[in-house]
């Protein structure tokens, strides 16, 4: 059985991990949470700021927990039922008069590049950067900022937006009401699920390493734009109950007029997927570019949509 170390962090504070880290596990509630990869070096963890309890830090064998001792870490559903059993806006007061969920800390981790981050938040902000071994983040309000992750990634919250840069991987995001931007998207999968935030799709995939793109959109009344880069090679099928639709490929064709309107065609050989549904969101196919000409950033226009 692998050895157990602790530590508690209730004041600003610098660790190092001698042991290496295969595994990061972040639970916070408010604050900010940066996780770094690096080359070299050991795992690292600089606490810039804790309000509330102390940090809950444990290293045992090659996994990295930092979370509270009232919110242990015990399975993918556990930071779910924590939630769910004790309300973050409804907490009772404690001896001091703040409430119990009033807690924030602001950490930075240094981990191997290989490592697979699980973070978790109520109302903290997230930045990962560079890690390879996968990435999970689940929010409630706090909003996540994704950039040059291979691996899948996998990002889930209630009202909190993701924007995803560089992404090499497979992307699934499912949320209610927060949005995703998916900006130089280079992995070519992405599944999202959201009830009524926008999503803005923007691919930039290398034309050296052809690979079939696999788009799956859901919503009911975000608002859809999706930019493929040309020439683009796929199946496309985007329907909308009464939204309105753009279209800037001549070989998909526009159908409907009054309510429902559907773009549907094949772009190229046709061996990828691309699939967007919305209810009352409108829709935007975008052509991007020419690999040598520069790619301005994508916005949802709802004048024109």
């Amino acid at each position: 059985m692998a050895e157990q170390t602790t530590w508690s962090v209730a004041e600003p504070q610098k660790l190092t991990f001698e042991e290496p880290v295969t595994e990061l596990r972040v639970r916070v509630v408010g604050g900010t949470v940066n996780v770094v990869a690096a080359d070299e070096g050991p795992a690292r963890l600089e606490v810039a700021e804790v309000d509330g309890p102390p940090l809950h830090v444990v290293q045992e064998g090659g996994v990295l927990t930092i979370s509270y001792e009232d919110l242990p870490w015990n399975g993918s559903q556990g930071f779910k039922k924590w939630f769910e059993d004790k309300p973050w806006k409804a907490w009772s007061s404690s001896a001091s008069g703040r409430k119990a969920w009033e807690r924030s800390a602001t950490v930075t981790l240094t981990v191997p590049a290989s490592t697979h981050v699980q973070l978790a938040a109520v109302t903290a902000t997230a930045f990962v950067s560079g890690v390879s071994g996968g990435t999970e983040v689940n929010g409630v309000s706090g909003d996540a900022t994704l950039v040059g992750l291979s691996g899948k990634v996998k990002a889930h919250t209630v009202s909190g937006s993701v924007e995803a840069q560089s992404l090499t991987g497979e992307l699934g995001f499912r949320s209610v009401s927060g949005g995703l931007t998916v900006v130089d998207g280079a992995g070519g999968t992405v599944r999202a699920d959201s009830v009524s935030g926008d999503m803005l799709i923007d691919l930039a995939l290398d034309p050296a390493v052809p690979r079939p793109v696999e788009i799956q959109l859901n919503s009911v009344s975000g608002q859809v734009a999706i930019r493929l880069p040309h020439p683009a090679d796929a199946r496309v099928e985007a329907n909308t109950a009464t939204g309105g639709v753009s279209n800037a490929f001549e070989d998909l064709r526009v159908s409907g007029q009054l309510g429902a309107k559907r773009i549907t065609g094949t772009l190229g050989a046709g061996t990828g997927t691309l699939r967007a549904t919305t209810v009352s969101g409108a829709i935007a196919l975008l052509r991007r570019p020419a690999a040598d000409t520069p790619a301005t950033p994508i916005a949802l226009d709802k004048k024109v949509l």
